[in-house]
């Protein structure tokens, strides 16, 4: 009897292990586009002369720089690298320039500098620019409005745009937020999507191809636009479900909870109202501030519980930005995996909790012009601000402008999707 107990209990050890193996496995049988193109041989960049636009979160599945790898190529010519806001390195704040520099004896050009658009200097003797960068899957982060500019510039001289696909973090189901209103297109969002678009980076320069949001004097270009997908890659997956690491995009996004909580919260650090997690270790994932009403606020939100997320009371102190050096009474946010997760609704719907108990932060004199006009900027309308600060506005009516435009974005996104 003993025996068999024993026979039994090895049994299922060793199926849960192997379980576990598996599971391990098939996270790492995801390869990335800059993978599958090294796989090549660098098949579609033999011969030619490219520039390289990245940045420190730009490697291989093992962790290699894909700048150290296109120095060291002589497949083709590497003649420069394009690097985003934030720099090559990830380090530089929000907003500030950066200046030109130099990596592995090749020039690195900023597009967050003198000019936002590569000029027809740059791309002089280029057949190709090459996309290998991650985005977080947010319209206002500027990644991809610098794809945007990239893109527009190599149509109007002929050079080719290769993108080496990425995963969408947040994932490929989650669509969520209003499409932005021409009046308010910027360079924190400059196409007419939802703040959560569900799409990879390849998908997205398809969609602005496909699209004929590439202008020149008025009138819509095409890029030549080639995308080496990646493999083994499903929309359901979350990054975890990847296996790789994350490689932080920018100061203030350390970890991909970061950018699921710049998601959340991410257009209300523009209000400059309550403080959103920034000069803490966990950045867009706190939220409160020193005269916060935490359980009030707590039983206001349980009222409308959100599937995918938990606000955990607590207190919090930011080294610097809103409330530094200040005790802030609030909740941390802790993300619960599924793809029913609505982040930018989600945000809305906390705002509005804090709304009801808090009616003195909603107070529209409060808010300078600026302040005002990039959280219209960020948000892509202002029908959400005047909705927020008017407490007349109920719930229902803020979260209907939420969404607004979303539907049809999704019929018009389905024909560019690579990935099931």
């Amino acid at each position: 009897m003993a025996k068999n107990i024993s026979k039994i209990i090895i049994i299922i050890v060793l199926y849960i292990i192997s379980n576990l193996s598996l599971h391990s496995e098939s996270k790492h049988n995801v390869r990335l586009g800059i993978d599958n193109l090294i796989k090549s041989n660098f098949e579609v960049l033999a011969g030619k002369r490219v520039i390289l636009y990245t940045n420190q979160s730009g490697r291989t599945s093992e962790g290699t720089l894909t700048a150290e790898i296109f120095a060291e190529q002589n497949k083709f010519l590497t003649l420069a690298f394009f690097t985003p806001e934030h720099g090559l390195y990830s380090t530089v704040p929000a907003g500030e320039e950066i200046a030109n520099d130099k990596i592995f004896d090749i020039p690195i050009i900023s597009l967050y500098g003198g000019s936002k658009k590569p000029t027809a200097k740059q791309l002089e003797n280029c057949d190709a620019v090459v996309v290998d960068i991650q985005d977080i899957g947010v319209r206002s982060y500027t990644y991809i409005s610098t794809l945007y500019y990239i893109m527009e510039a190599c149509a109007e001289q002929n050079v080719e745009v290769v993108i080496l696909d990425r995963p969408n973090p947040i994932g490929g189901l989650i669509v969520d937020g209003n499409v932005v209103e021409e009046q308010f297109k910027s360079f924190i969002g400059i196409i007419p999507v939802p703040y959560l678009h569900g799409c990879t980076i390849g998908e997205i320069a398809k969609l602005i191809n496909g699209e004929g949001w590439l202008k020149k004097d008025g009138k819509p270009i095409k890029a030549k636009l080639n995308v080496i997908k990646m493999s083994g890659w499903q929309r359901w997956m979350s990054w975890e479900d990847t296996g790789f690491s994350w490689i932080p995009t920018s100061p203030h996004i350390p970890s991909v909870d970061a950018a699921r909580g710049y998601a959340t919260l991410g257009s209300f650090g523009e209000l400059g109202v309550i403080s959103i997690g920034i000069g803490t270790t966990l950045p867009f994932q706190y939220i409160g501030s020193p005269e916060f009403n935490t359980d009030d606020v707590y039983k206001s939100f349980k009222n409308n519980k959100i599937d995918g997320l938990d606000l955990i009371p607590t207190r919090y102190r930011p080294f610097y930005a809103k409330y530094s050096n200040t005790d802030c009474n609030g909740f941390l946010l802790r993300f619960k995996l599924n793809n029913h997760y609505e982040p930018y609704t989600a945000g809305f719907r906390i705002m509005l909790a804090i709304r009801e108990i808090h009616p003195e932060i909603f107070d529209i004199n409060t808010v300078n012009e600026k302040a005002k006009q990039m959280f219209c900027k960020a948000t892509g309308t202002d029908e959400l601000f005047y909705a927020l600060f008017d407490l007349n506005a109920t719930d229902e009516k803020v979260l209907q402008i939420c969404n607004k435009g979303k539907k049809e974005f999704l019929l018009k996104r389905a024909k560019y999707l690579l990935y099931e």
